[in-house]
């Protein structure tokens, strides 16, 4: 076992007497604590607090989460961004109903077997609401051990990963399996942090190898970062009749079944308003013309920065007639023609959300 075995019960007795009120861990309900984990990746802690509690008002239990129809889940998780997770949510829920008989899996290998869980997630889960010896190790995880235990290889690459595993294992306490992992992610939440590590104050500074030989700055040990790809997209806001046409987009890829305003990138040599007319016309058949530029709205992803070019539409022919015309759908599954404030109801990504906000604080109607 490591030297840093020192630093366990410490780390758990600063937990005892540090770890945050959050709502999941009132309870130990496996279904809560599933997604509170679900929501916390790639999210502050103080907005899945906020997005926790509206969504398990809306979904209490397993059984009512299986229930409900895919868009007012999309709809319940709009603004935390990466969608799968919620799609994979819904999906596992019913999957629990359909082979577990609505009852929450048992052990760490029926968790891992649900949809959208990973090894991290089903050891917290199995760990924390289950009373499992299971590790979880996640990025605040991998950032303690990589400081206390001197892990001197990249922890986000395989060998690095592979090393911080192994000591969470070693190190686990039998039967505090879930105050551990959990120690582990608070610490490194709030004191172990990433730019700004808590050294003056640390409680755990005397069993830290990374302190003690000064390197706090180099541990964890960086991979090459990725580059960023920008991508430059036009969409468009097709009115007709005081109606918006919105489309809801394909199942698999990006954003699968979130609706959206049609549109896509902008070729080479192509002015923002030409492709927006190409897009309009190639998704849904519609000859339209620009009748104003909304907004320019920069919305950035792990490996991309977008820039979206957002327009105002009219159709070119057929402009008296009351009822809507019917497209003709390339790239997406539905379409709806909506009231404007009928938009708040639908589930939309990121960017074309802050256009619709953009949009209700002005007169673009008129």
């Amino acid at each position: 076992m490591s030297d840093a075995s020192a630093f366990v019960p410490l780390l758990l007795d600063w937990f005892a007497a540090n770890k945050r009120d959050l709502p999941w861990r009132r309870c130990r309900d496996p279904y809560a604590v599933w997604v509170s984990e679900i929501m916390a990746q790639q999210t502050q802690m103080d907005r899945v607090v906020v997005y926790f509690n509206r969504f398990m008002d809306r979904f209490p239990d397993v059984a009512a989460l299986a229930a409900a129809n895919e868009d007012a889940v999309l709809k319940a998780w709009e603004g935390l961004g990466y969608y799968s997770r919620a799609r994979n949510l819904h999906a596992a829920a019913r999957r629990i109903m359909a082979e577990h008989g609505g009852a929450f899996p048992a052990t760490f290998e029926a968790v891992r077997a649900l949809p959208g869980v990973g090894a991290y997630t089903a050891g917290a889960v199995a760990s924390m609401a289950l009373g499992l010896d299971e590790v979880a190790v996640d990025a605040n995880v991998l950032r303690v051990l990589a400081r206390v235990c001197d892990i001197d290889a990249p922890v986000k690459e395989p060998a690095g990963r592979a090393r911080a595993e192994t000591l969470a294992r070693e190190l686990l306490p039998p039967g505090q399996a879930g105050d551990f992992n959990e120690a582990l992610m608070e610490f490194g939440a709030l004191v172990c942090r990433p730019k700004t590590p808590d050294c003056a104050r640390c409680p755990l500074g005397g069993a830290c190898q990374a302190r003690h030989l000064g390197i706090v700055a180099d541990r964890p040990v960086l991979s090459r970062s990725k580059d960023i790809t920008p991508l430059f997209v036009a969409t468009g806001v097709l009115v007709h009749d005081g109606k918006v046409f919105i489309q809801k987009r394909l199942p698999a890829g990006a954003w699968g079944n979130l609706w959206e305003f049609p549109g896509g990138r902008i070729e080479e040599g192509e002015t923002p308003e030409a492709a927006i007319v190409r897009e309009f016309r190639e998704e849904t058949d519609f000859p339209t013309a620009v009748s104003a530029k909304l907004a320019v709205i920069r919305h950035g992803y792990t490996t991309y920065r977008v820039t979206l070019h957002c327009f105002l539409l009219r159709l070119t022919n057929g402009a008296s007639v009351a009822t809507p015309p019917e497209p003709t759908l390339t790239a997406a599954q539905e379409s709806l023609w909506v009231a404007p404030e009928a938009l708040a109801r639908f589930a939309f990504p990121a960017g074309h959300r802050k256009l619709i906000d953009r949009m209700a604080n002005s007169l673009w109607l008129s």
